[in-house]
């Protein structure tokens, strides 16, 4: 019995608590259960917190999913009113090339270049100062070699090295007669 009161003897060393019984097979005290109970309810409530948030996580990940499809459906319809304009672009760039050429038969038609209506306006306003230039000197040199209006004076003919027939005939033409 000795033995007995000392195994129940609380020790300066080892202080009794709620959370660590001494004997495992010893009833809890209300105290012991209500302060259990009371971080059980703890638990309930985070893990319900914890629950919400992973609820609330879980809704909007969907939302940003359905965002970020919304955003992909747009980005292909861009993609694809892009690739239309810059056709319609090229198209049009073309077309103008044409009409540019057109409207300047007096250039070479392959001096007249670009991939963009600057790049066309571009090289046909350099051509068309090489054209005015080579059109100046060309009218510079007509100027240079004058020719007298009218056909030149009649002078005798050259009797060399014709035959007799045709020194005859030659003859005759001068003095006014008809051959």
């Amino acid at each position: 019995m000795a033995l007995e009161n000392e195994e129940t003897k609380e020790t300066p060393e080892t202080p009794k608590t709620p959370e660590t019984p001494e004997n495992s097979n010893e009833v809890s005290t209300p105290e012991d259960m209500e302060a259990i109970k009371a971080q059980l309810e703890e638990e309930k409530t985070a893990k319900a917190a914890a629950e919400a948030a992973l609820a609330e996580k879980d809704t909007r990940i969907g939302e940003l999913e359905a965002s970020l499809s919304e955003a992909k459906t747009g980005s292909e319809a861009i993609t694809a009113e892009l690739a239309s304009a810059k056709e319609a672009n090229t198209q049009a760039v073309a077309k103008y090339l044409d009409a540019v050429r057109l409207a300047n038969p007096a250039i070479p038609q392959d001096i007249i270049a670009g991939d963009t209506i600057e790049d066309i306006d571009a090289s046909l306003a350099k051509a068309t100062t090489i054209a005015e230039s080579v059109r100046a000197n060309l009218e510079a040199q007509a100027k240079e070699t004058k020719v007298p209006a009218g056909a030149p004076p009649r002078g005798e003919i050259s009797l060399e090295g014709l035959t007799p027939r045709e020194k005859i005939a030659a003859g005759i033409k001068q003095k006014g007669g008809t051959s």
